[in-house]
């Protein structure tokens, strides 16, 4: 009897595709059939009503990148990029450093707390917060009369210059502790006699930090960039809970402007349009974020 050799050891590789089958047929018609029709509407000016759409080819485009208020509401998402993804990666790399190196008693406690706002619908986030802010009687507010601090009893969402830092601040809560939780999974597989190496050759508990921790978990790191940053880009409920963009346009960003743009001044093309590119700007940034990540690996290989 000849010897058969398969090229794929185990279960037929088409058996694989077969267990996919149902998941990637949902994904494609719910997401990437929908990004498509999106892509394609971007090219016509329709009110989303009529059955006729106007072709208008790059217009939209044109004018998207000449809208003031477009530049506007990217900005605002770039300084989001700081409140979703910057501050939480380093407070859950601080924490799970902190909650990973000595036993704590109420560990599953501690960590459950700090995850809980990753799980709570944006939506109730932002009511709560809302209410958090408010200026008469919010606790924030309230606070600060307590402790002789009137004078910064302000209205947070409802000032020009700290509403964006209001609202990013709740993001910050929100991410946090899904970095901190993704760190403290990542440190599972980090050596206990690296740590015991360096603190022999004199390595403090910083320079451990920065130069065993950090280093392994760069694919953690990578991976927390990635979430919070589409996060941040694509930030919507937690703007329309809190400020509706206000006051005037210094909360306003990209998904809002989708919003404003497709419901209430019926533009469905221009809409597709900012959507479209939002997508590219999220595609390209999580490349890059992947590209330089396996170029350090194959750096440390």
């Amino acid at each position: 009897m000849a010897n058969v050799t398969n090229k794929y050891p185990g279960e037929s590789r088409w058996k694989g595709w077969w267990y996919l089958l149902p998941t990637l047929l949902v994904y494609l018609l719910f997401t990437f059939l929908p990004i498509l029709e999106t892509i394609r509407t971007s090219f016509y000016q329709w009110d989303g009503f009529s059955q006729n759409k106007v072709w208008i080819g790059l217009s939209n485009y044109a004018e998207l990148f000449s809208d003031p208020k477009f530049h506007n509401a990217l900005r605002n998402n770039l300084v989001f990029v700081i409140f979703y993804s910057i501050i939480p990666i380093l407070i859950g790399l601080f924490l799970a450093s902190l909650l990973s190196r000595r036993p704590i008693p109420g560990f599953a406690f501690f960590r459950t707390a700090l995850f809980l706002p990753q799980v709570i619908s944006m939506v109730v986030v932002g009511v709560i917060w809302r209410w958090m802010f408010n200026p008469t009687f919010g606790p924030i507010n309230s606070v600060l009369r307590l402790v002789g601090l009137k004078q910064l009893a302000i209205s947070w969402l409802g000032d020009f210059t700290w509403a964006l830092p209001s609202v990013g601040s709740i993001g910050t809560w929100v991410q946090y502790g899904f970095c901190m939780v993704l760190f403290l999974a990542g440190m599972q597989h980090i050596q206990d006699e690296s740590y015991e190496a360096a603190s022999l050759d004199g390595a403090g508990a910083f320079k451990q930090f920065i130069h065993i921790t950090v280093p392994g978990l760069r694919a953690e790191i990578a991976v927390a960039l990635v979430t919070t940053i589409i996060a941040a880009l694509r930030v919507f409920d937690l703007v329309y809970t809190t400020t509706r963009g206000g006051p005037g346009e210094s909360t306003m960003v990209t998904g809002f402007l989708i919003y404003r743009a497709a419901f209430t001044t019926n533009r469905i093309g221009y809409a597709a349009a900012i959507a479209t590119v939002l997508t590219l700007v999220i595609l390209i940034i999580s490349m890059l974020i992947r590209h330089f990540q396996q170029r350090g690996n194959e750096e440390n290989t």
